[in-house]
C-alpha cells in the first residue's frame, strides 16, 4: 500500500495536522487550539483529519498525543495538559474520520521521525527532548523506540527537580517542565520583570490579554530585552541540568532537542551545553553527548505520527 499519512500532534495548547510523504517531507498542514473539553477536543482532531482527507490520497493517521499512552497503545492513560483518562482514542477518532488510526506518546513520535530520518539517523542510541508546552522525552535504542515496561518512559519532564517548587499540572511541585518550557519560559519572565525594567515585555502584556506567552518572551529577547534574553538562559541551563540526568541513566550518543521552542534554540543552546558539561557525572572521562536542534523542528511529532503510521498499515 502506497501513499501519504496524516500526522496529528495533540497537544496542550494546539492541534497540529500535516500530511507526511514517505521521505518525511510535508505536504499540506492545518492548526488549531486544542479544546480543553474531551468531546470538542476529539471533534476537533476529527475536523482538521477530515479536511486534510478530503484534499489528499492519504492511507492512515498517526496520533502524537502530549500524555501516557498505553504499552499497546490503545489508550490514553493520563495526559497532564488534556482530558482524556484512559481513553480509547485512536478508535474513538477512527470511528469519526472512517480511516486506520494509530497512535504513540508525541515525543516517541518525533524521537522516530529524527531517528529514521533526522539528526539522528546515525546514532545506536538517542534521546529526543521536546520543549513545549510542557517537556517530554523519547529514546530510540537500536532502532527500537523504548517504552518501559508500562509504555511511559521516559518522562524527564516531571522530574523533580525543585522540592516544594512551582505547582505542576500533573500534581506535583517542582518538576523540570515548570522551568524548562514555553509555559515555564513565560513564567520566569515575569518573576525577573518583577525586579527589572523589562519594556518590549511590559508592552507585550499591555498590547495583549494580560498574559504573558513563551512567543511574547522570544520576541522581546531577538529584540535584545535583557530580562527576556536571561529567562532563556534560565531555561537553557534547566534543560542541561535535566539531559544531565537522563544521560547519567541512559547514556545517548547524541540529544535531538524540539518542540516549538526549538525555533529559540540559538538563545538558549549554549547554556544547556555548559551546564550539561558541569553536571554530567565524570564529564572529563567520558563523552559528551553533543546536544543539537531537531531536523524536522516542531513539525518532528507530526512526521513521526505519520511515518509510524505508515509502518502499521503497511
Amino acid at each position: 500500500m502506497t501513499g501519504p499519512c496524516i500526522g496529528v500532534d495533540v497537544g496542550g495548547t494546539s492541534v497540529r495536522a500535516a500530511v507526511v510523504d514517505a521521505d518525511g517531507t510535508v505536504i499540506d498542514q492545518r492548526q488549531s487550539d486544542t479544546p480543553v473539553e474531551r468531546t470538542a477536543a476529539e471533534a476537533e482532531i476529527a475536523g482538521v483529519i477530515t479536511d486534510l482527507a478530503a484534499k489528499h490520497p492519504v492511507r492512515a493517521v498517526g496520533l502524537a498525543i502530549a500524555g501516557f499512552v498505553s504499552a499497546d497503545m490503545s489508550r490514553v492513560m493520563f495526559a497532564p495538559h488534556l482530558a482524556w483518562r484512559n481513553a480509547p482514542v485512536a478508535d474513538l477518532i477512527a470511528a469519526r474520520v472512517g480511516l486506520p488510526v494509530v497512535m504513540d506518546h508525541d515525543v516517541n513520535c518525533a524521537a522516530w521521525a529524527e531517528h529514521t530520518l533526522g539528526a539522528a539517523a546515525s546514532a545506536r542510541v538517542s534521546l529526543t527532548v521536546a520543549i513545549g508546552t510542557g517537556i517530554g522525552a523519547g529514546l530510540v535504542v537500536d532502532g527500537t523506540l523504548y517504552r518501559g515496561a508500562h509504555g511511559v518512559a521516559p518522562e524527564l519532564g516531571h522530574l523533580a527537580v525543585i522540592p516544594a517548587g512551582r505547582a505542576c499540572a500533573c500534581g506535583k511541585r517542582g518538576c523540570l517542565e515548570r522551568y524548562c518550557s514555553g509555559t515555564a519560559l513565560a513564567a520566569t519572565a515575569l518573576e525577573r520583570m518583577a525586579s527589572a525594567e523589562s519594556a518590549p515585555l511590559a508592552a507585550a502584556l499591555e498590547a495583549g490579554d494580560g498574559t504573558l506567552t513563551g512567543l511574547d518572551v522570544a520576541r522581546a529577547a531577538r529584540a535584545g530585552d535583557a530580562v527576556a534574553l536571561g529567562a532563556f538562559a534560565d531555561l537553557g541551563r534547566w534543560l542541561g541540568l535535566g539531559v544531565a540526568m537522563a544521560c547519567d541513566v541512559l547514556d545517548p550518543e547524541i540529544v535531538v532537542i524540539g518542540g516549538g521552542v526549538s525555533r529559540s534554540a540559538d538563545l538558549f543552546l549554549d547554556a544547556a551545553r555548559e551546564r550539561l558539561e558541569r553536571e554530567l557525572t565524570g564529564a572529563h572521562y567520558r563523552v559528551v553527548p553533543p546536544l543539537v536542534p531537531a531536523r524536522f523542528g516542531d513539525a518532528a511529532s507530526m512526521v513521526g505520527a505519520a511515518l509510524i503510521a505508515a509502518r502499521r498499515v503497511g
